[in-house]
């Protein structure tokens, strides 16, 4: 893994994301942390051609975005046309809202219209990646339903975007599902994990959870990540204290 290559998900910064001028002067301390990319989501109202117009200033490269669910499933061709405003050629299904896991019928539509979605995508050059939660790992007639997503669709129509806290909090193992996503794996969520002093998951910067860095990157890398994000849902103090933490981690214990 390269430090180039290593992005930080807005969603962490999304309260300091309100208003262009917040956007502006969010990505200028992205960049004086020493990110050189960002994944956009949870930004608040901005013209496509002004955030590339900061990033550019910043001299961050735009490298993903989450776009609303609902709108990729159903109007995939909106989405590409935003993702050509932002040159920009990942994006991934954030959030399975209104999904009933416990019904075949509703997971099946899922998956058939990811692939069907991810078909439009990749005849305009693009990708559509899947952001998982915990809810995936349920099973399903007896099969994990992320493994049926992933079955299910056609890899040059839906790839993969991993994030590692979910991955383990619905009980499975970061390395593992990363090298199972041979040549599909674009995205990876670097979101650290631990348990808190009332015995409850949380949220943690890079190197201050229980997940096996080296072992998580080792394994991106060989099924073909091009990006590792780094994301926290929620932080102890200010958001950008807990970024600049998880980037001092990565670049001295785990960037080649």
């Amino acid at each position: 893994m390269k430090l180039s290559s290593v992005a930080v998900q807005l969603y962490t910064l999304r309260d300091h994301c309100k208003t262009p001028v917040a956007i502006a002067e969010t990505l200028r301390k992205v960049a004086a942390i020493g990110y050189q990319a960002v994944q956009a989501s949870g930004l608040g109202p901005i013209e496509e051609s002004e955030l590339v117009r900061l990033c550019k200033e910043n001299k961050l490269t735009l490298c993903a975005t989450h776009e609303s669910g609902p709108l990729i499933l159903a109007e995939p061709a909106k989405v590409v046309e935003r993702l050509k405003k932002l040159g920009c050629k990942h994006t991934a299904y954030p959030y399975p809202a209104g999904i009933d896991f416990g019904s075949e019928a509703s997971v099946a539509e899922l998956i058939s219209k990811l692939d069907a979605a991810g078909k439009v995508f990749a005849e305009a050059g693009l990708t559509l990646s899947y952001h998982n939660h915990n809810h995936e790992f349920r099973k399903l007639n007896g099969r994990v339903i992320l493994e049926r997503i992933y079955a299910e669709t056609n890899p040059r129509y839906l790839q993969g975007e991993i994030d590692t806290y979910w991955v383990q909090y619905g009980g499975g193992n970061p390395a593992a599902w990363c090298r199972s996503l041979k040549n599909r794996l674009p995205l990876l969520h670097m979101k650290d994990y631990r348990t808190n002093n009332n015995a409850a998951p949380e949220y943690a910067e890079i190197g201050q959870g229980t997940l096996d860095w080296k072992e998580i990157i080792s394994a991106a890398e060989a099924s073909g990540c091009e990006w590792f994000i780094v994301e926290q849902d929620t932080t102890p103090g200010d958001p950008f204290d807990s970024l600049k933490m998880s980037f001092d981690y990565i670049r001295d214990h785990l960037v080649n």
